[in-house]
């Protein structure tokens, strides 16, 4: 049966009791290369004087490295003033390191009961947290065998995973952003995680606990390659 013209296919996401919200936030994270003190007080100056949502870190495995994320609920943003701002800026002249490039956009899972604060407020006040100053940003792919799970099935599995990851929020330890990347990533990933922390040792034992669940040690095909960086500048603010 044919879906009359003027009911269109509702894309928007979903809350608990029927809320819609066709917004979201796009992520991006790039990394660098070939900086040194000079280029890198450059870097955040030009940074200051623009109009970008983003964080700039230092790469803690790479001593001449940094990553930048930036946020925008326009996906027009990446390929227009970013662009222009990367090209027409100090970050010109580093070296990108595209793999570690990532994209993705906050979603809902359909149970949430304010949808602007979980796509838009929320991510924005764990990123821009002063206190979080610790980061590890990696990407992942589900096995295909996950998507074959009866839901019930699907629901024990995930519930084991995020069962563990408020334990951590709970205490303080860590706040994770989730970002879906269906179709953006090059490498076919499903996911983008960032976890963010006061501390990098809870962030490392986070990921060392998560890989005794089912959903990493049966159900991821990748994880990674990982970013681990320390916040450097942002020119956002937690609200």
């Amino acid at each position: 049966m044919s879906k009359p013209a003027d009911m269109p296919f509702d894309l928007s996401e979903k809350g608990r009791e029927g809320e819609s919200l066709d917004r979201r936030l796009f992520m991006q994270f790039l990394a660098f290369g070939g900086i040194d003190p000079v280029s890198e007080s450059l870097l955040i100056r030009d940074l200051e004087n623009s109009s970008l949502t983003a964080v700039l870190y230092s790469d803690m495995n790479d001593y001449e490295g940094a990553g930048l994320l930036t946020i925008s609920e326009t996906p027009e943003f990446f390929v227009t003033e970013l662009r222009q701002f990367l090209s027409g800026s100090s970050f010109a002249r580093l070296k990108p390191k595209p793999e570690y490039t990532m994209l993705g956009r906050t979603y809902s899972l359909g149970y949430e009961k304010d949808l602007e604060r979980t796509l838009i407020s929320v991510p924005k006040q764990k990123i821009f947290d002063l206190e979080l100053a610790w980061a590890i940003w990696y990407p992942l792919r589900r096995a295909k065998a996950f998507e074959t799970l009866p839901p019930e099935e699907q629901r024990a599995v995930l519930g084991e995973h995020g069962k563990i990851g408020f334990q951590f929020g709970d205490a303080g330890y860590a706040k994770d952003i989730r970002l879906a990347s269906h179709g953006l990533d090059k490498n076919d990933n499903d996911f983008v995680i960032g976890i963010l922390g006061r501390d990098l040792y809870p962030l490392s034992a986070l990921v060392e606990r998560m890989r005794k669940t089912q959903q990493t040690s049966r159900y991821l095909e990748s994880l990674g390659p990982f970013f681990v960086g320390k916040k450097l500048f942002s020119t956002g603010q937690a609200t």
